[in-house]
């Protein structure tokens, strides 16, 4: 890539790495607590409205759609911001969300039957190491269900990432928009019924200046300009060229959480976030089998709405040969993620 698009790419990088920081700001407004559905439900109306309006239904059957809201979306970033609500710090977060990458590895392995290569395996091996040096240092300093919480999040990211890649659906922002509306009603609904319809309407009825400027940024810069970048390159340049860049979203994040939020990482955090990346990068990086037939068509869903994170990834036409790297990281299809709407 030239100069000018890498450090769009970097600015891509920086958007989705500081967006865990700012729904950590917008969950714990002056002290007090936003239920995590709710705001998740708020987050994707801004993702949708008005765009669905101007936006073409993509052309994918209406299973696919709803299948990608729920899971890409809906239990991502539900499941995401319980955790961090519950205590998840959102550096940590940041990082532990990547085992998406790992995760989408190997579930296309056995539903996509896409077979990894020895080095995606070492790689997924490292990673689960990682994860597990981070668990341990995180259980002697806190609960382990916020992590645990956050991983279910990262399944369900995979989820998403496969039934993205089986649907080959060409366009990318249809597919963020169209699907974020399954989210809404489903989770405002959960929140009335876990949080309460007072929590909800006292939330909604005495908003904080810092969750409306939380939730305008994860759906503006985090969704929409951070997604809008990344799919033009991904038309532009092989998915290797720019995927690679999804990495610098957790040490974004870390570095963001620790100069704003004063959180420190600790040394197996440290330690078990190297092997976790070592691991995300192998499986990026290096090449699976052969697709099973060659697609001389653009593969670009920008997944997630999130930035939360959500990377995008893609395959250009010609480019079907490297379609064993799972789409250069069906990993990173995320996005999103959302995304949708990370």
């Amino acid at each position: 890539m030239n100069l000018r698009h890498s450090l769009l790419a970097l600015l891509v990088a920086v958007l989705w790495g500081v967006n865990f920081v700012a729904i950590d700001l917008g969950l714990h407004p002056d002290g007090e607590d936003v239920p995590p559905l709710l705001f998740v439900a708020m987050r994707f109306v801004l993702v949708v409205f008005p765009l669905i309006f101007f936006v073409r239904k993509p052309d994918v059957g209406w299973e696919t759609i709803a299948g990608v809201g729920l899971f890409m979306s809906a239990g991502q970033f539900g499941l995401l911001y319980l955790a961090m609500a519950l205590g998840m710090p959102a550096g940590l977060a940041s990082l532990v969300l990547q085992a998406q990458v790992l995760l989408t590895v190997l579930l296309a392995a056995g539903f996509l039957k896409e077979r990894p290569s020895r080095s995606q395996l070492f790689g997924v091996g490292l990673g689960v190491a990682g994860l597990g040096v981070v668990a341990a240092g995180r259980s002697a300093v806190a609960p382990l269900l916020p992590l645990i919480i956050v991983l279910g999040a990262a399944l369900s990211w995979a989820a998403g990432n496969v039934i993205v890649r089986r649907a080959k659906a060409a366009s990318g922002l249809g597919l963020v928009v169209w699907s974020g509306a399954v989210v809404p009603l489903p989770l405002a609904g959960l929140s009335l019924l876990v949080d309460g319809p007072d929590a909800v309407l006292g939330t909604l009825a005495h908003l904080q200046p810092v969750t409306i400027a939380s939730a305008l940024y994860t759906a503006i810069f985090g969704s929409m300009v951070g997604y809008g970048i990344w799919n033009r390159l991904l038309a532009r340049y092989p998915s290797s060229a720019v995927v690679p860049f999804t990495l610098l979203v957790p040490v974004v994040g870390m570095s963001a959480a620790w100069l704003i939020l004063a959180e420190v990482p600790t040394p197996a955090e440290l330690a078990g976030g190297a092997l976790l990346l070592g691991g995300v990068a192998t499986a990026v990086l290096t090449g699976g089998g052969r697709p099973r037939q060659r697609r001389d068509v653009v593969f670009a869903p920008d997944l997630g709405a999130a930035g939360g994170t959500g990377l995008g990834s893609g395959l250009r036409a010609g480019e079907a040969d490297d379609g064993g790297r799972l789409a250069a990281a069906a990993g990173n299809l995320a996005g999103a993620r959302e995304p949708e709407a990370r």
